[in-house]
């Protein structure tokens, strides 16, 4: 007996708590009731939370899953006209070795799909993102010539798709891409380049599908603080035409074009200017001393390099291409006017040689005939030496010559002819006769001829004289 009392005070216990809690909410109930006709409101069941229902799906509302969107619009009937529009945000660089650029832009397609339309009060669009893209029919346009390109994707893919309830539908994606220019670089750096970015379907050809620009040459837009380091864009401009394959039919295809004019000021200051300053710096051995060998080989050898580093360092930033730019026909002048004044050092040492050779040669004969002076002074030796070659030694073997007057210049003369007028030279008649037979004053006659050859003369005129006209020339044909 004791062991069945504790089951039964526990079941007891149990029942009395749950009346207590059907009593409690029953009054809970009541309160609630009397509070709300207190506030003068019908007893009505309240509306419910739309913000708790479950509202319909997106694919349910432009019955997505209703159609085939394999299919373009309107398929087996006429073309569907697809209007496009491009706001350009950045051109970020030109590359003359790849001969390509790169844009940055937002490509935006217009067109009508009737199979997206649907029922709205107030008439607004609907915009999506790119997960929607892939469920419909979008335009498959394509860059023609593009090397790279790629769909922007920070923080999340850079697409937008609105649709209109009456079937209208924007789809614009934000893109940067790397296409082909075909450059001329005949007038480099002189020139200006006109570079084409283009747009065609892939799939579709102009029976399918018209593509089109939505509002003519306003349907480019560009940002005005758009600029880039060596160029001056100086024009943007649309156009379309028809492109043909030969397997697969016409095409529409739509240019955006766009002019750029070069810079000149930098390779001014790289190219121009050094390439001119080192033809000048070669004209200063014309000046030096035709014996000071060292002198001038060193400067023309430095010029010739210095115009190969020039030369060198401009082609390497250039396309290897067939054809002479403008800055190659300078660059190529100014090394040719280098190498001459080298050449020409060459011919005066080689001439000067030869024409000390020929006075040597002489001067051995001379002595060899022990040939009287003809000066017209009697008993008289006759020392003849060449201008500049004589030591200060060979000057103070003139003490032992008996000092007489100058002879007179017919006397010279004659003793000149009697060895062949030979140039650059010094004849000294001593007479040995007493100064007591004849009245003549006591000096030395040691006639030095100046000798700066003719070949230096003239090139001091002719190398700036030729070098200025055709700077003349250069800069009134390219400019």
């Amino acid at each position: 007996m004791p062991y069945m009392t504790k089951p039964l005070i526990l079941l007891l216990c149990l029942v009395v708590i749950g009346e207590c809690r059907k009593h409690g909410h029953r009054v809970r109930r009541w309160t609630g009731t009397v509070e709300t006709q207190k506030h003068g409101t019908s007893l009505a069941k309240k509306p419910p939370d739309v913000t708790k229902s479950r509202k319909m799906k997106t694919e349910h509302l432009l019955k997505v899953d209703d159609h085939d969107f394999t299919m373009r619009p309107a398929f087996g009937g006429p073309a569907i006209p697809v209007g496009v529009d491009v706001q350009v945000e950045s051109l970020d660089s030109i590359s003359e070795v790849d001969m390509d650029f790169t844009m940055t832009l937002y490509l935006r397609h217009y067109w009508k799909d009737e199979r997206l339309s649907f029922t709205s009060s107030t008439n607004k669009s609907m915009t999506f993102d790119g997960r929607l893209v892939k469920k419909i029919w979008v335009p498959d346009v394509f860059f023609v010539h593009s090397k790279r390109s790629f769909i922007h994707d920070t923080t999340t893919d850079n697409i937008m798709l609105r649709v209109f309830p009456d079937g209208h539908v924007l789809y614009s994606l934000r893109v940067t891409v790397t296409a082909a220019c075909n450059m001329d670089f005949s007038r480099f750096p002189l020139d200006s380049q006109t570079c084409s970015l283009e747009l065609e379907s892939y799939a579709y050809t102009d029976e399918d599908l018209m593509l089109y620009w939505k509002s003519g040459d306003e349907s480019l837009s560009t940002d005005d603080r758009i600029s880039l380091s060596q160029f001056l864009i100086q024009k943007f401009h649309t156009t379309s035409r028809l492109a043909f394959y030969s397997s697969t039919g016409w095409y529409n295809r739509l240019y955006i074009n766009f002019t750029l004019r070069r810079h000149i000021f930098f390779f001014l200051l790289q190219t121009y200017f050094p390439a001119t300053l080192m033809v000048m710096l070669s004209w200063v051995s014309f000046w030096i001393d035709r014996r000071a060998v060292p002198a001038r080989v060193s400067l023309g050898i430095t010029t010739v390099l210095t115009m190969s580093t020039i030369i060198t360092g401009v082609n390497a930033s250039m396309p290897r291409v067939s054809y002479i730019k403008a800055v190659d026909i300078y660059l190529w002048v100014s090394f040719v006017f280098v190498f001459l004044s080298v050449l020409e050092y060459a011919a005066v040492n080689y001439l000067s040689t030869v024409q000390d050779r020929r006075e040597r040669k002489m001067r051995e004969r001379a002595r060899s005939q022990s040939l009287p002076c003809t000066c017209g002074i009697s008993q008289t030796r006759t020392m003849t030496m060449l201008d500049g070659t004589y030591s200060e030694a060979d000057t103070n073997s003139l003490a032992g010559y008996t000092e007489e007057p100058m002879v007179p210049e017919r006397s010279r003369k004659s003793c000149t002819e009697v060895l062949e007028k030979p140039e650059h030279m010094v004849v000294i008649c001593v007479s040995s006769e007493s100064t007591t037979t004849k009245k003549k004053k006591s000096l030395r006659a040691i006639n030095i001829i100046q000798n700066t050859h003719a070949i230096d003369k003239y090139s001091r005129m002719i190398f700036p004289g030729s070098y200025i006209f055709f700077n003349l020339i250069y800069w009134s044909v390219y400019c």
